[in-house]
């Protein structure tokens, strides 16, 4: 979650760390035979970046929210839905309203281990139902293991803040000191003032031995013990769609130090948090996930604009098992700067994202970003998600795309925080706390971050203009995909209207054919045979009303069969996708939404054509 920290002196010491993983609880009644077919999604090469390919080795990108902000708080069970009806209806809506294709789905350590000699099977049979409503309508799914400031636990029933992750039974055993933040204006700094949130994350990375009721364990070797009894149960439960449709786990939610001991930021993460990965990828492999890919963040302070630390570039290469999973929040507009956002804000932030995983040798992953959606400053929020979006689709300014494409970089895949059906409709009490019921926002630490909320009527609605979250985006591309961008056309929070995708006075029929009108463009080299190339329509690029101008074929109105088609999404029936059948070498789309204006003629696509064939061969003369 969106946090800004201030940068003290932080300590810790030398450690090194066991390879065995402990076994917690035996799986009762589980059968032994594991799922079929190949995995859902794996790290491969493309060029010199890195990306994600499924099993027909198409290029994948993933987008989608994260469910939810819910699973921080005891009323939902510590889940991100309070019922199977409820993360079913909301799976539908996010496919629907969004096109969206993946989720990363909070669970807790507090969940799953109670009591430090029992796993909750049933609060995991509880998370399978809800996973499979997300699998069953077409979703891959990243399972992440959350925790904020360690542990609700540590705080007291009359604190100003909470936490999450860590259960009862590890922070009594802890003996913390009672906490106390200070002065503290952001939840988030409870990470470098509260004395007992330091400490307890301190203890994790050391695996401080603690007495408990079933005697004594170190607390690393629990969380990896609970954490191995948990997938063995997944795999074992799942159905075999459903688990081929993980794509793997986040071992840690947004890792914090609680000691650096003099270290510099990168010299913890190798001596601490990458041996913790290793250990979790090994408890990965044990529990039969080894097809899986572990998406690893690097420590929480590493981009946040402000005292950075860390981002695992000492690591070394993380290699095909190890995805890299940042985060990104605008530390500097969520606190200081009142400036809007606008076309090309973030492409520096992102472009470290994408160079940070290209110097690891592994794909990228940008697993929470957005901005809230209420208070001072929200007014910003849509072209700050905006801005985000352009950046994760294309790392230069809209205005010079056209003639800097393929320096762009990769399309970058991203979970959105977050998709909370509750929003604004909760009762959480905070630390237990009767007298500090939370119903507003998220329920927790009065944030307010959620797209969605539901009506009196049980309908699930945006909270954010249609335009920015139902995204056309390459969803599966056949191939290595060159060049990406897309024009949204998305107002900012006062109605005002503007592009940032230009076209250059050099190609006139194309910004023509574009003017005043949602677009993308995808330059991709085909390979042989196989799949086909996937883009998400979104619901203002109604099938009958959306132009196409390709090297595939020219045509207004998107039928459904033929090499340019149009079909559904995977368990949504009013959900688009527009499907591209082609044969090896370099070719290219425009995807233009023409409901609206003059109605397009077959000469002013065949100009534009003309036009888009020599940029491509100007711009990518190797194909």
């Amino acid at each position: 979650m969106p946090r800004l920290s201030f940068a003290s002196v932080r300590t810790g010491r030398a450690l090194a760390v066991a390879l065995a993983v402990a076994a917690a609880v035996a799986v009762p009644g589980a059968p032994r035979a594991r799922a079929a077919g190949s995995p859902a999604v794996v790290v491969a090469p493309a060029g010199q970046n890195w990306v994600f390919r499924d099993g027909d080795g198409r290029q994948v990108t993933l987008r989608g929210f994260n469910v939810s902000g819910g699973a921080k708080l005891q009323e939902n069970g510590l889940l991100p839905f309070r019922g199977t009806a409820d993360a079913a209806r909301s799976a539908q809506a996010m496919r629907d309203l969004t096109g969206a294709n993946a989720v990363r789905f909070l669970i807790s350590w507090e969940g799953v281990q109670p009591a430090s000699d029992r796993i909750d099977y049933s609060y995991l049979d509880r998370a399978i139902q809800q996973i499979t409503a997300f699998t069953d309508r077409g979703f891959r799914v990243l399972l992440d293991y959350h925790q904020d400031l360690y542990s609700s636990h540590l705080f007291n029933s009359g604190s100003w803040y909470t936490g999450d992750g860590a259960p009862d039974w590890v922070i009594k055993a802890g003996n913390y000191p009672k906490e106390s933040c200070g002065i503290c204006l952001l939840w988030g700094q409870n990470m470098q003032t509260n004395a007992a949130v330091r400490q307890a994350a301190h203890d994790f990375w050391h695996d401080r031995t603690l007495t408990t009721a079933s005697g004594q364990v170190g607390v690393q070797d629990a969380f990896l013990g609970q954490a191995a009894a948990t997938m063995t149960y997944l795999r074992q439960k799942l159905p075999a769609q459903a688990f081929q449709s993980i794509v793997g786990f986040d071992p840690f939610n947004e890792p914090f130090d609680g000691g650096l001991d003099g270290q510099t930021g990168l010299d913890w993460e190798k001596t601490y948090l990458l041996p913790f990965y290793q250990r979790f990828r090994t408890a990965m492999d044990d529990a039969g996930w080894t097809a899986k890919t572990a998406f690893v963040e690097p420590l929480v302070f590493w981009n946040t604009g402000f005292f950075e630390e860390g981002g695992l570039s000492s690591a070394g290469p993380l290699g095909t098992r190890l995805a890299f999973n940042s985060h990104y929040y605008d530390g500097a507009r969520i606190t200081v700067d009142p400036t809007p956002a606008g076309d090309g804000t973030y492409d520096a932030a992102m472009n470290e994202i994408r160079q940070r995983a290209t110097d690891l040798r592994t794909a990228p992953l940008v697993s929470e970003f957005g901005n809230k959606l209420s208070g001072t400053g929200s007014d910003r929020t849509p072209w700050m998600v905006r801005a985000m979006y352009q950046a994760m689709d294309y790392g230069v300014a809209g205005k010079n795309w056209w003639d800097s494409a393929a320096s762009g970089g990769p399309v970058l895949s991203g979970t959105q925080w977050h998709w909370d059906v509750y929003s604004g409709n909760h009762h959480e009490l905070m630390n237990g706390n009767p007298d500090k019921v939370q119903t507003a926002g998220d329920g927790w630490n009065g944030e307010d971050f959620s797209v969605v909320t539901t009506d009196t009527a049980g309908n699930v609605g945006l909270r954010l203009d249609a335009r920015l979250l139902d995204r056309l985006y390459p969803s599966a591309v056949a191939g290595d995909a060159l060049a990406f961008a897309y024009e949204d056309l998305a107002p900012d929070g006062t109605g005002r209207q503007q592009a940032w995708l230009t076209v250059p006075s050099s190609l006139p029929n194309v910004a023509a054919l574009v003017k005043d009108r949602q677009y993308g463009v995808l330059v991709w080299r085909g390979a042989a045979g196989g799949a086909a190339t996937e883009l998400h329509l979104p619901r203002s690029f109604a099938p009958a009303s959306t132009t196409v101008v390709s090297d595939l074929g020219t045509l207004t109105g998107v039928p459904s069969s033929g090499a340019v088609k149009a079909g559904d999404e995977t368990g949504s029936t009013t959900a688009h996708r527009l499907v591209l059948t082609a044969p090896a070498g370099l070719h290219f789309a425009l995807v233009v939404n023409t409901a609206s204006g003059t109605a397009v003629t077959a000469a002013q696509r065949a100009a534009a054509a003309t036009e888009l064939a020599s940029w491509r061969t100007r711009l990518f003369p190797a194909g």
